[in-house]
């Protein structure tokens, strides 16, 4: 037990690096798109259609990934999954920390686009794989808060980084911290490998006596056959009402949460000419109510409320803050907006646990992998109906003045995963034994 409470202090670490360095570029690239592309100028249609085809595209390739890598954890382990998206995110974030003229920001646009649509989402994906493989059911849903919570510090330490460095320096460092990540994984965080019958390594040598061309033969239909498809994902939520009711609200949160933070940066921008140090300001607000609330409020709130109650009450508070950003009549009122965050936070750790109590302990990537799949679709969506809905409202052709009405309408969204989650019962957890017997997922 000892070993596995060193082994989740290592995971905390090396996810509240991976978010520094994430979240610390976040409030500048903003200001470095538009510089690249429409310097001088606070409204940008093109950045908006730029930033939301490639939300879609990358929503298209985690949609297949991420299910993938989290079905490859459970059969070779974390640790060895979780270096993939930790090494390679940080290339972006070299290109830009060289150079952020009109050229680097192209090369680090196709870059981007390329390694989140393997890698985006990855990290948490994993990282609440591994917490429930070593945390008891009955602790869950505050060990996921307290994994949240780490993830919201890392975003305030990042954010609030930002507002002290200059814009060269803010992507130089979020490079160095993202090296910083992989290198701590690499040494510190002990693996966890579910298949017990497991003999060989993900890059394994040729068998003896099997000849190259039929073992690569082999190799290549157990990886075709291992690739997650939409109906495997469909026959695993069908496997329990809840795991369904908890997909539902999956997608309708995150299309609302993708929509508001592709929206906002442009909106305040165009309406209160919000810059770097504003956005930073912003989101650490947002981010020390979050790290509060899920590192103090969560532990004790989720064992007298449950994660079913704790879930429609952050979806609600969720819904109120986006109709208030979207009604914003002065430049003071994102920051009041921005508390509404001490509660909001609580949605996501508590799906999530909800999940994970859904299935047993040799499928924990694979569910968690096919929620963030979902999830990925509604980044496929959402920003195909946001983008325009945000670049038309704040352009001189709108067809009436409400400047915020795209953020009004992920509001409706988020209000949709609202009520569905209040149709999910309390339901006895059924990790203990397997449920899914699900030919599609199966490798």
């Amino acid at each position: 037990m000892e070993k596995w409470n060193r082994g989740l202090g290592h995971l905390f670490m090396t996810i509240f690096l991976h978010n520094y360095s994430a979240f610390m570029v976040i409030p500048a690239i903003t200001d470095v798109t538009m510089s690249a592309l429409c310097p001088g100028r606070d409204e940008c249609s093109i950045a908006i259609y730029l930033t939301g085809f490639q939300q879609a595209i990358i929503g298209l390739g985690t949609l297949v990934m991420t299910p993938f890598v989290g079905k490859l954890s459970d059969k070779y382990g974390r640790k060895a999954l979780l270096t993939i998206p930790l090494t390679f995110t940080g290339i972006p974030l070299g290109i830009l920390a060289y150079s952020r003229t009109k050229s680097f920001f192209y090369l680090y646009y196709v870059f981007k686009t390329l390694i989140a649509m393997v890698c985006e989402g990855s990290v948490h994906c994993l990282a609440f794989a591994y917490l429930a493989d070593n945390v008891p059911e009955g602790r869950r849903a505050s060990a996921f808060g307290i994994l949240s919570g780490i993830s919201s510090c890392g975003f305030v330490c990042g954010t609030l980084s930002t507002r002290f460095l200059s814009t060269s320096s803010t992507f130089q460092v979020a490079a160095l911290v993202s090296i910083a990540a992989v290198v701590y994984m690499r040494v510190f965080l002990p693996d966890t490998i579910i298949d017990d019958n497991l003999s060989v390594p993900i890059l394994s040598k040729v068998k003896l006596g099997v000849s190259e061309s039929d073992q690569g033969s082999s190799k290549k239909g157990r990886f075709l056959k291992s690739l997650p498809s939409p109906n495997g994902m469909v026959a695993l939520l069908k496997t329990s009402p809840t795991l369904l009711q908890a997909g539902i609200v999956a997608f309708f949160s995150n299309l609302a949460e993708v929509g508001l933070h592709a929206s906002m940066m442009y909106f305040l921008k165009a309406e209160f000419h919000y810059n770097k140090d504003q956005f930073a300001d912003l989101m650490v607000i947002s981010g020390i109510a979050g790290t509060i609330s899920q590192l103090l409020l969560m532990p004790i709130l989720a064992p007298l409320l449950g994660e079913e109650r704790l879930l429609s009450i952050g979806l609600l508070f969720s819904t109120s803050h986006m109709f208030l950003y979207g009604v914003a009549w002065s430049f003071w009122v994102p920051y009041a907006a921005a508390m509404f965050s001490i509660i909001s936070v609580f949605a996501q750790p508590c799906m999530r646990s909800i999940v994970s109590k859904q299935v047993g302990s040799r499928e924990q990537g694979k569910a968690q992998g096919c929620i963030s799949g979902i999830c990925s679709l509604a980044n496929v969506v959402s920003p195909l109906a946001f983008s325009p809905l945000t670049a038309l409202f704040l352009s001189d052709n709108a067809p009436f003045d409400f400047p915020g009405f795209s953020i009004m309408c992920t509001g409706f969204s988020s209000m949709i995963a609202f009520i569905q989650s209040m149709m999910i019962s309390a339901v006895p957890p059924i990790a203990s034994h397997r449920i899914s017997n699900c030919n599609h997922m199966e490798p």
